[in-house]
């Protein structure tokens, strides 16, 4: 998501992290890092949420009173919510002002105003992926599974991002 938002055109985007005790939030916030230091972008401060829409409309707030934040990606899609909303009560116009998506494309990702821009992934896929390693480790816990298959994630482009106004 970092790179289709620098692809647009933003300088640099910025992060709504989840709760880093959470192995997915910090995958995510290192994959968002590591994006923008390989374009050689500019990493602001991560900012730490909760997984909640109220933790991500308080960092939306914060966020929206810097002019020059142009991209918000959430770690998830709830708190993506939280900053659309927070954005919008500051004046700030999604995708016009600043563009915001989030990851886990659940189901009221396309219903909210405007629809969101998430990640998306094949959660039966993902099942099957874990419990084929846990069946493995279950079934000889001396002896090291083979590394899961890598899951491909899906971007699901809607309309909460474009290119930052010139």
């Amino acid at each position: 998501m970092t790179r289709h938002l620098l692809g647009l055109g933003h300088r640099t985007v910025h992060h709504i992290a989840g709760p880093q005790q959470w192995w997915a939030a910090r995958e995510r916030r290192q994959s968002w890092h590591d994006t923008l230091a390989a374009a050689a972008s500019s990493v602001p401060e991560a900012r730490i949420g909760d997984w909640t829409p109220r933790s991500g409309y308080e960092i939306g707030r914060e966020l929206a009173r810097d002019p020059g934040v142009t991209a918000i990606f959430a770690a998830n899609d709830d708190m993506a919510i939280g900053a659309v909303h927070a954005l919008h009560e500051a004046g700030r116009r999604v995708p016009d002002d600043v563009s915001v998506a989030g990851f886990d494309d659940i189901p009221v990702a396309a219903h909210v105003t405007p629809p969101l821009t998430t990640v998306g992934s094949d959660n039966a896929e993902l099942a099957e992926i874990g419990l084929s390693y846990l069946t493995a480790f279950l079934a000889d816990p001396d002896h090291e599974p083979t590394p899961p298959r890598t899951h491909r994630h899906r971007i699901v482009l809607r309309s909460s991002t474009a290119p930052p106004r010139a």
